[in-house]
């Protein structure tokens, strides 16, 4: 019988990245992508009753509460999805011997680095979502050790709402944009990262076992001015891009200046390629285009 990988929040970025994926691994794998109707995260005692039911080798939880900005006034929601539910997840996962692989995120950390964030460095969130998703982190691994978590950061994809394609369809609107240049950090084409998820269970399967916290993103440094200009030249557009300070852009929730997360230990325990953000947002717009 094969292997039953359960991958919830199917309709996001990474979950409809995954769809994409599934049929090279279907000869393997027996998927069960669940949406909000199957599996509701903000109802947490839904889940021991669902892993019951599908009795998974993995769950990859791509589901998530990712308003950053509401985030700071729907906490009880953000909490409940990000953190509590995780660790509801993580203990249905060690009951039944499968694998939780959870998706979590750069603003774990506060901003103020100022050379790439380790695994190991101490978090330090600077608002409620990253807050929400740390406590999602500590309660996957106190209920079942084995969890692996992956943080990821700046996520865009052909598919919901990002920023390559809020930049996209603003720059056919506007002559002129204004865009934060002093948040740095590194986009991640859900594709690629749905790749590597996909990769750690095949290494998983294979007898190549891992657990705890991972780093996942594109090569290279940027900030958001940076990334909008590339946007903006390899989609061949001639809106005018201005750079400004974050501070000049005020928003509910306080965004990190400093978001770079050293990704050497996913390459080396599982053997994932990291692709150039460049190379990547190339892929992404020739969908989009």
């Amino acid at each position: 019988m094969k292997p039953i990988v359960v991958i919830t929040g199917k309709n996001g970025q990474l979950g409809w990245e995954l769809q994409q994926l599934a049929s090279s691994f279907e000869s393997r794998y027996q998927f069960v992508f669940a949406d909000r109707a199957m599996l509701d995260l903000s109802q947490p005692e839904t889940i021991a009753p669902f892993i019951e039911q599908y009795h998974p080798q993995y769950v990859l939880n791509c589901a998530a509460y990712t308003a950053v900005d509401k985030a700071e006034s729907e906490q009880l929601e953000a909490m409940t999805i990000n953190g509590i539910s995780v660790g509801e997840l993580a203990t249905a996962c060690e009951k039944h011997h499968c694998k939780l692989i959870t998706v979590s995120t750069d603003y774990v950390f506060n901003g103020n680095g100022t050379s790439p964030y380790q695994p190991d460095t101490p978090t330090d969130p600077v608002n409620y979502y990253g807050y929400s998703k740390c406590i999602g982190e500590q309660l996957a691994q106190q209920n079942n050790p084995s969890s692996i978590i992956v943080r990821t950061s700046w996520v865009y994809s052909v598919h919901g709402h990002n920023f390559v394609k809020t930049m996209l369809r603003l720059m056919k609107e506007r002559p002129e944009l204004k865009v934060v240049s002093d948040q740095v950090g590194s986009p991640t084409y859900a594709a690629d990262l749905a790749a590597a998820l996909m990769q750690i269970v095949e290494e998983d399967q294979q007898g190549n076992h891992h657990s705890g916290i991972y780093h996942y993103s594109n090569t290279g440094v940027i900030s958001w001015y940076d990334f909008a200009v590339a946007i903006r030249d390899q989609a061949k557009l001639s809106a005018n891009v201005l750079p400004i300070p974050g501070s000049a852009y005020p928003t509910p929730a306080f965004r990190p200046a400093y978001s770079v997360m050293d990704t050497s230990k996913i390459a080396a325990d599982f053997g994932i390629e990291l692709k150039p953000w460049e190379q990547s947002l190339a892929q992404c717009l020739k969908q989009l285009l």
